[in-house]
């Protein structure tokens, strides 16, 4: 039978109490809605938590990481509640403050930071291998991240340069018959590059930048043939790689440089028929030392959480549509294990 149990906490005052509950209280509504059977009750700088079972403790250590995060910078939302419940309940818990609170890069005044488990390993594998693999759905922060290390290291002087590449598939048009110049007819497809270059650089700096050549964003193609020494090189949208074109990126590495691929298996937008590269790539390099994938998967997404919800439901009608032939054709083969979880996380087989 279990026993009621209480905790009390002191709140130090380097954090108040605003900043800990939010306004509104709206961090311990979240707080009393994930732990309904548990009273929680804040007086001046004192938190008391009362209950029966193991939850209490998990909640006063909950409470220990939300000051924590607070006095590390990281603003508290019911969102960030809920994540690190989740780390704090996973088979191998996680302190939610040794994941929120690491700082990839700060610029006018706002510091990037992972946000989930999975990002924080995704990160630390790009600081720990020279190829790096992202792969997850949309919203998980696989490019924004992969361009904060790289802004990171440009600025540490670890690189000297920025190569930012991206395949210009051809969605039903013809890149020849558009309108404008080269470089006109390829900017819708590096648009997302630039949109996420101008969150961490000075815009008055990035032209200076590109035009010394210091960062460059090139279509895929533009890559061949060259050796990219000292650079931290980002392949994006790298489901819509060829197996050649593929090989051919990887080949241009260089002397002192980084890579990181990143991509969605299930998005590939190649002619019917066409092998993703990105696919074929995980079964070549599995194994390779100094290479890594890590697969990030719906508990990452870091966008509105019905984005989650999209793609769990859609992986589900993956599962039984497209191998009842009820697919699109693009489909067949999509739930291939390769999101299957955080067990596939380490050694070269993410």
């Amino acid at each position: 039978m279990n026993e009621s149990r209480q905790v009390r906490l002191v709140v130090p005052p380097s954090v108040s109490m605003v900043s800990l509950f939010g306004a509104g209280d709206t961090i311990l509504r979240t707080l009393e809605s994930a732990f309904p059977n548990l009273t929680i009750h804040a007086r001046g700088n004192q938190i008391t938590v009362t209950g029966l079972g193991n939850q209490v403790e998990l909640v006063a250590g909950l409470i220990d990481e939300l000051i924590d995060l607070s006095e590390g910078g990281t603003a508290l939302t019911p969102e960030v509640v809920r994540r690190s419940i989740g780390m704090m309940t996973a088979a191998k818990p996680q302190r939610p403050a040794d994941v929120l609170n690491t700082s990839i890069l700060s610029n006018r005044g706002r510091t990037i930071r992972p946000k989930t488990l999975g990002q924080k390993e995704y990160i630390d594998a790009i600081d720990s291998n020279t190829i790096t693999f992202g792969i997850g759905p949309a919203g998980t922060g696989k490019t924004y991240l992969a361009m904060a290390k790289a802004v990171a290291a440009l600025q540490r002087r670890e690189v000297n340069r920025i190569i930012l590449s991206r395949p210009a598939v051809e969605a039903g048009e013809k890149l020849g018959y558009l309108p404008g110049s080269l470089a006109e007819k390829v900017d819708p497809y590096l648009r997302p590059l630039y949109d996420a270059l101008h969150d961490m650089v000075d815009p008055d700096s990035i032209a200076k930048l590109m035009e010394a050549g210091t960062i460059e964003v090139a279509p895929l193609a533009f890559l061949r043939g060259r050796s990219l020494n000292d650079a931290f090189i980002i392949l994006d949208e790298a489901q819509n790689t060829t197996s050649e074109q593929m090989k051919m990126f990887l080949t241009r590495l260089g002397f002192g440089s980084k890579m990181v691929i990143t991509g969605d298996s299930t998005q590939t937008d190649l002619p019917g028929g066409t092998p993703s590269g990105l696919r074929t790539v995980q079964d070549v390099l599995t194994g390779v030392p100094d290479v890594e994938f890590c697969r990030l998967t719906s508990a990452d997404v870091v966008r509105h959480r019905l984005v989650s919800d999209i793609i769990d439901a859609y992986a589900r009608w993956d599962t039984t549509a497209a191998p009842s032939g009820r697919g699109d054709g693009r489909n067949s083969g999509r739930n291939d294990g390769r999101y299957g979880g955080r067990s596939g996380y380490g050694g070269g087989a993410r």
